[in-house]
């Protein structure tokens, strides 16, 4: 008896040892192979240290490396600096870099890079809050950058990571030329990532190779990335199914998504995008008549109904936003004014406001604007919607983008339908949108609206410099509330961005909190 027993032990220690094999052999990352990865949209460059936006960030993340890197639970984690320490008072913060670590072009990377790139950040990027509180960079040794604050800056971390905190070689970049028209931003690119840069075709493709030099031993996986630019979502999908294309990632039409998910090898998932933060909300022109009446942008919001765009025009893909800070954040206040549909209480705010109905039963009108395909649906929803208050609308396509962002930058609309994102941090990319000094003619997804209330100014301003986390939930708590009661825009849905791959080639697809706008040297193909 004893004898059988000793066997079977020894038969089932050989088969959990063989499973536990295969289980590992399954999950281990294979070395080579090109990954096929279909995007959106042309960039119009290469270099996220001066331009902001997925199409440069994604393929930006690639070819330049950024101090930190973030996890999928919102942990910093070492990437360029090896270990990192903040000050008591919240002053400064040290960084110390990896050695041995190099550009593309062997020349190695030191702190006096890393001062470079936060002083070219700060001065030509388009998200101004980012370094605001960066006062100097010293640089006590080569592997050492210490960033010197003017306040305490609790976003700072995140601007170190994924696309925001790009560092780019002194050596090209500080010939005196301007960094955002830099030639070398597209072509012959010099970068600090784990990937450098074959070939940038417009509208054609972007083909990235692993670079052998990279500072993380083993590192990246991938032989190559080709991102292949694909405008036509259907096309995309359609690589998809077909084995043509491994991963798309920022899909957001709700049909593509939907069909994905009924195919057996591929994988359509929404994690990878708690950083981005995408809203979409109908804005307003609050220096403009009659917009700029919170009452009838209060009508307005009562006569949008935010069930039917979730579940009817976004097809359950998407979730309800109530405020300009997404969902998701930890800065999130759901209990403000919501301005559930209600007709007769947004006639009657129209009513007792003075704006009477015509012989036509018309009270005024107003355009809607939109530009791009993705949110036409919703401008065109807002016709018949509106006309239930009396509300005769317009709606008004721009021929491209950079029509729509001229017209709403200078101010020349009365509402639009628009997309921000969150950036990772309200001080990063929600502050943008509210506060005074930020409406700047000309300059897309600042403060289009025009909207100032120095109460808010205050609250914010108070919110960017608070590190204790407890604090700054109250505060954005305040800031949430005010907003939602002077509505400068109407919050309705989150973009429901999905990555969607094949999981039969694709092992460890990005999904931490930047998803693809993060670096990829741990995907692999299977």
């Amino acid at each position: 008896m004893r004898s059988r027993t000793m066997k079977f032990i020894a038969l089932l220690g050989t088969v959990l040892l063989a499973l536990t094999v295969a289980n590992v052999q399954a999950g281990t990352p294979k070395r080579g192979g090109t990954l096929i990865w279909s995007v959106s949209g042309t960039p119009r460059h290469l270099n996220p240290a001066v331009q902001s936006g997925i199409a440069t960030g994604m393929p930006g993340a690639q070819l330049f490396a950024t101090p930190l890197r973030f996890d999928e639970n919102w942990n910093p984690q070492p990437y360029l600096a090896k270990s990192w320490s903040i000050a008591d008072d919240g002053l400064s913060v040290t960084l110390n870099l990896v050695e041995g670590a190099t550009f593309h072009d062997g020349v190695p990377i030191t702190s006096k890079d890393v001062q470079f790139s936060i002083k070219t950040i700060k001065a030509h990027h388009p998200f101004k809050t980012m370094f605001a509180p960066v006062k100097d960079v010293e640089t006590p040794d080569k592997h050492t950058a210490v960033i010197k604050l003017s306040k305490p800056h609790p976003a700072l971390l995140l601007a170190l990571s994924s696309q925001l905190g790009a560092v780019i070689p002194e050596h090209i970049y500080g010939d005196g030329q301007n960094p955002k028209k830099h030639p070398r931003n597209s072509e012959n690119v010099v970068g600090s990532g784990p990937f450098k840069l074959v070939e940038f075709v417009r509208d054609q493709h972007i083909i990235l190779e692993r670079y052998d030099g990279f500072f993380i031993k083993g590192r990246p996986y991938l032989d190559k990335i080709v991102q292949r630019i694909i405008k036509d979502g259907s096309v995309r999908v359609l690589g998809l199914k077909n084995g043509e294309i491994h991963i798309s990632p920022f899909e957001a039409l709700p049909q593509d998504i939907n069909y994905s998910k009924k195919e057996a090898h591929l994988t359509a998932t929404d994690q990878g995008y708690a950083a981005i933060g995408p809203i979409v909300w109908l804005a307003f022109n609050t220096k403009r008549e009659p917009t700029s009446d919170k009452r009838v942008r209060q009508a307005i919001a009562h006569a949008v109904d935010r069930n039917f765009i979730v579940k009817a025009i976004m097809l359950g893909s998407s979730k309800p936003a109530y405020t300009g800070i997404h969902p998701d954040s930890v800065f999130h206040e759901p209990n403000v004014a919501r301005y559930d549909l209600d007709l007769d209480k947004a006639n009657a705010i129209l009513d007792e406001a003075g704006y009477a109905r015509g012989s036509d039963g018309m009270r005024f009108k107003l355009h809607i604007d939109y530009g791009w395909a993705g949110v036409k649906n919703l401008a065109e929803y807002l016709k018949p919607q509106l006309k239930k208050i009396g509300i005769d609308v317009t709606v008004r396509a721009s021929p491209d983008f950079p029509s729509w962002a001229k017209r709403i930058s200078t101010w020349d609309f009365d509402m639009t339908w628009d997309v921000v994102f969150n950036w990772g941090d309200p001080v990063i990319g929600v502050h943008r949108t509210y506060l005074c000094n930020n409406a700047k003619n000309g300059v897309i997804w600042s403060n289009t609206q025009q909207y100032c209330n120095p109460i808010v100014d205050s609250v914010l301003d108070l919110a960017g410099k608070e590190n204790d986390q407890e604090k700054r939930i109250a505060l954005y708590s305040i800031a949430q509330k005010i907003l939602a009661e002077d509505l400068p825009v109407y919050w309705t849905h989150t973009l429901p961005y999905h990555t969607i791959y094949n999981h039969t080639k694709v092992g460890n697809p990005p999904q931490t909190i930047w998803g693809a706008s993060s670096p990829l040297d741990e995907v692999y193909l299977k």
